[in-house]
């Protein structure tokens, strides 16, 4: 029996940490996040970010985060470009998961605050226009629906669909953002 016993905590050790070791209370994870904004459509609008995810009790974590949103905007033969910078801070909570903790389907709640510019400070259009909206700084929050999957015990696929609602904007206060990511467990 004890032979039996050996061989299975060395396999375990070199595959290295068992499933039952995933999402405890303290471990931090370090997510790089990208997709689309308001739909695929021509032309790309997209964002991307990094955050910081610490596990609590029973899945859930607390994320602290940072993205750049960009939206184009046609205006006769041009693209005109809005683009806002955010820090998020939210809590997820687990709301499913698998038996083996591969999956994991999490609602989150997040508090968004940043600044936003059009044309990056240019106002002057080339045909002589000239936008009105000016640069300003926005807030709001954000209700997200994440899936992760473990790829690995220390890296996890995240798949998203988030709805923002951001104030002090002038390219509208709602934008529905859908994603992909990565996670890489760091302790």
């Amino acid at each position: 029996m004890k032979k039996y016993l050996f061989v299975v905590v060395a396999l375990l050790a070199l595959v290295g940490q068992a499933n039952a070791q995933r999402c405890l209370p303290g471990m931090r994870g370090v997510e790089l996040r990208g997709g689309f904004v308001d739909g695929v459509q021509k032309p790309v609008n997209y964002y991307f970010g990094v955050g910081l995810s610490t596990y609590t009790k029973n899945g859930n974590r607390w994320v602290f985060g940072a993205e750049y949103l960009n939206k184009q905007y046609e205006y006769k033969d041009l693209q005109i470009p809005k683009a806002q910078f955010t820090a998020e801070g939210g809590y997820y909570l687990k709301v499913l998961s698998d038996a083996s903790k591969t999956f994991f389907l999490s609602l989150g709640g997040s508090a968004l605050a940043g600044y936003e510019t059009s044309r990056w400070g240019d106002k002057l259009l080339p045909d002589g226009a000239t936008l009105r909206n000016k640069d300003s700084f926005i807030y709001g929050g954000a209700v997200t629906l994440e899936l992760e999957t473990y790829l690995s015990d220390k890296v996890v696929l995240l798949l998203n669909a988030r709805e923002r609602a951001v104030w002090g904007s002038s390219i509208g206060h709602f934008h529905l953002t859908f994603g992909a990511g990565i996670k890489f467990i760091i302790n």
